[in-house]
């Protein structure tokens, strides 16, 4: 079982390619990483980004699947229009399963891309996905819905392009999924803690990998709301190998 990631690089490790692809390992599936960008951050502070040329990453993606067969992947930072279309031609070229996490603004605050990209998302990857993984702030700019409130949230689910969950933490804990059109609450309790760098790369790399162990959409959100919360309580994504 081997997915990918399609994201940026996070050099303290905490969200990104490096923070996927130990997720892929600690549920037990192969992962393999497409850098789309650099970027000098830590969880506390975001510094700058260097993207890679849309060429280059195609001849990154073609070199993974030239030797591997992958069937789903998770894409997080795009950073542009550009890539964005590159990522999306490449899905149909491969037919990958895609998990889109709509990454526009890293947990520190800073920037992540070159201009706004929800409507590049919107017109050209998300057609193309199984899935999207918006927090609050990200819902709201690929919807134009302001998010207050659970019904809020529904509204806004309803009015995303595809299948999608809606995290919670910035709502009380409550994560709204949208399958086929059919609305479920999850309701989980929040954690006091510093240890949320990455949470959001962590819960579509998790969705990605154990849709990869043949679990259907639900239960593989599921089980990746599960496995996000133990990484925050633990501290420690890396902890929770022996327990998957």
């Amino acid at each position: 079982m081997i997915v990918m990631s399609i994201a940026g690089v996070d050099p303290s490790g905490g969200a990104g390619v490096l923070t996927d692809i130990k997720s892929f390992q600690a549920i037990g599936v192969y992962g393999t990483g497409v850098v789309t960008a650099l970027t000098a951050q830590n969880p506390y502070k975001f510094f700058s980004t260097l993207p890679i040329a849309p060429e280059y990453i195609e001849k990154q993606i073609d070199s993974v699947m030239d030797s591997y067969e992958v069937k789903y992947i998770k894409t997080g930072m795009l950073y542009s229009p550009e890539i964005i279309k590159l990522v999306s031609k490449k899905v149909e070229e491969y037919d990958l399963k895609a998990v889109v996490d709509p990454v526009m603004v890293a947990t520190s605050g800073g920037d992540l891309t070159k201009e706004d990209l929800a409507s590049a998302l919107n017109k050209y990857l998300l057609p193309k996905a199984i899935l999207t993984t918006p927090n609050i702030s990200e819902a709201e700019k690929l919807t134009g819905f302001e998010i207050k409130t659970k019904e809020d949230a529904i509204k806004a689910s309803e009015n995303i392009i595809c299948n999608n969950i809606i995290t919670g933490g910035h709502l009380d804990g409550i994560n709204t999924i949208n399958i086929d059109g059919e609305i479920t609450i999850e309701k989980q309790e929040l954690i006091k803690t510093d240890n949320l760098h990455g949470t959001g790369c962590n819960l579509s790399a998790a969705i990605a990998a154990y849709l990869a162990k043949n679990n259907d959409l639900k239960t593989s959100i599921l089980k990746s709301l599960d496995y996000v919360y133990e990484g925050i309580k633990n501290g420690n994504y890396g902890t929770l190998i022996a327990k998957i």
